[in-house]
């Protein structure tokens, strides 16, 4: 199951400083996301019992999945996960329900997805809109760069940072069902949300450049011939 922790009008206010992205790609940068999923996922919300487990060793240089770092002066912020080609069919057990129009198999062909979850920022950063900027744009670039088409992520129905209304407001993420149950000790229903990631970039273009442009500086033209080839 995959959720974030984004804004939290209790948090102090967020140091000023330059924002940085990275990919988890040494010890030393996996012991600094490890710090922020010990915190929030940890210590605050009580979701994990075995931190190490959420990065493993092997995530370092796995083609199934990846983790970036965003720092504020070099201060650790948040992280994020990608997973390329999950399931979109999940186990009865969860207690899954969809919305009446969505056909699991029709979606999972009509392109090709990557799981966008654990995005989590240490509490003193929420406020700093940037951090979470960052880690969705280096998310994107290397979802594109890898040709993928979808977005899905989901998150948690009464958790206070949760971004579902700027996800499904801002960005264009569309709700596809619901589950009960999953890996992350919760009891709180999980929503499932996809993004195409072309129809959102041309949706948004118009009516939100500045933002677009903090997201997707740098490979739109990526973005466009996809859509044009008519992979997405």
């Amino acid at each position: 199951t995959r959720s974030t922790a984004q804004q939290s009008s209790r948090s102090p206010a967020a140091p000023a400083g330059r924002v940085t992205a990275e990919r988890v790609s040494s010890s030393d940068r996996r012991a600094s996301a490890l710090a922020v999923v010990a915190e929030v996922y940890g210590a605050e919300k009580g979701w994990i019992s075995d931190t190490e487990a959420e990065i493993p060793e092997s995530a370092l240089t796995s083609d199934g999945s990846s983790w970036f770092l965003a720092r504020v002066d070099g201060e650790t912020a948040g992280v994020v996960r990608l997973a390329y080609d999950p399931a979109l069919e999940l186990p009865a057990e969860l207690g899954l329900e969809l919305e009446g129009s969505v056909d699991l198999a029709r979606l999972q062909a009509s392109g090709r997805f990557v799981e966008i979850g654990r995005l989590m920022i240490a509490p003193r950063f929420r406020s700093r809109t940037a951090v979470v900027l960052a880690l969705m744009r280096a998310a994107l670039a290397e979802v594109v760069e890898r040709g993928y088409t979808h977005l899905l992520t989901v998150v948690f129905e009464d958790d206070p940072h949760s971004p579902y209304h700027f996800h499904t407001r801002v960005l264009g993420f569309e709700r596809i069902g619901t589950h009960r149950r999953g890996e992350l000790a919760s009891a709180s229903r999980r929503i499932i949300l996809t993004l195409d990631i072309a129809r959102a970039y041309l949706r948004m273009r118009p009516a939100r450049a500045k933002l677009l442009r903090h997201l997707t500086s740098g490979f739109e033209d990526r973005i466009l011939q996809l859509s044009e080839s008519g992979v997405l």
